[in-house]
């Protein structure tokens, strides 16, 4: 019998042009929430409704939608990456659950990437990352992951590769302690340090491409 489904509100939040509305359309996509895949340069994007945006090919305002995967019910909430803006993305953060931050796989961290992981951390919300454009030739997955650890921290952790349990536990002593003496770490272990930003889940791909989008929605339905 399948479980009961959770409810979750979840932000998605970037450095402008790093793909934030694109991968939104993404998982909208990819859930069935919606059957054609919008995209901002052609000003059809599902959450970029306001005429302004999609002339400026920029969010200006938060917009919100709701899709299901697995066994949760997802609101997302989409929000300015625009430094402009940022007083609209500050407002949305008090009242999320759990938020993803957007980084370029070409460009890594900038400044408003950093300003972002603070306030986040100041509205104290557990953090995915997705690192997008990974199908760009200069996209480097290791200097990315770590210009990441060193920006914003040591515990942001790839889930892509390795055993996310040993990863995991190796950002906590508790965890790693309990990893040593039982051997493994259950799923809870593992959405209990994501809820208590104890470990920042780091993924990868390309939005556009719809390239790792399914793996990382599944992710959100196993770890939140």
């Amino acid at each position: 019998m399948k479980d009961s489904l959770k409810n979750i509100t979840l932000g998605i939040t970037a450095h402008v042009d790093s793909g934030k509305t694109t991968l939104s359309e993404a998982m909208l996509y990819t859930s069935g929430k919606i059957t054609k895949f919008g995209r901002v340069d052609n000003k059809n994007s599902f959450l970029d409704t306001n005429s302004i945006e999609r002339d400026r090919g920029i969010t200006i305002f938060s917009h919100c939608a709701e899709f299901s995967f697995g066994n949760t019910c997802i609101t997302l909430l989409d929000t300015p990456g625009h430094v402009d803006f940022s007083a609209e993305t500050e407002r949305t953060m008090c009242v999320l659950d759990y938020a993803v931050l957007v980084i370029s796989g070409t460009d890594g961290v900038q400044s408003h990437t950093s300003t972002l992981w603070k306030l986040l951390e100041k509205y104290n919300v557990p953090v995915f990352i997705f690192v997008n454009k990974m199908d760009l030739n200069n996209a480097d997955k290791k200097y990315v992951l770590e210009k990441i650890k060193k920006h914003l921290s040591p515990f942001c952790t790839d889930f892509t590769e390795g055993d996310i349990y040993e990863n995991t536990a190796s950002c906590c002593e508790e965890l790693m302690e309990k990893y040593l003496n039982d051997g493994e770490l259950s799923e809870n272990d593992i959405v209990s340090a994501v809820a208590e930003r104890k470990v920042f889940p780091c993924f990868f791909g390309s939005a556009l491409k719809m390239q790792g989008i399914e793996e990382f929605i599944s992710a959100l339905d196993r770890f939140t």
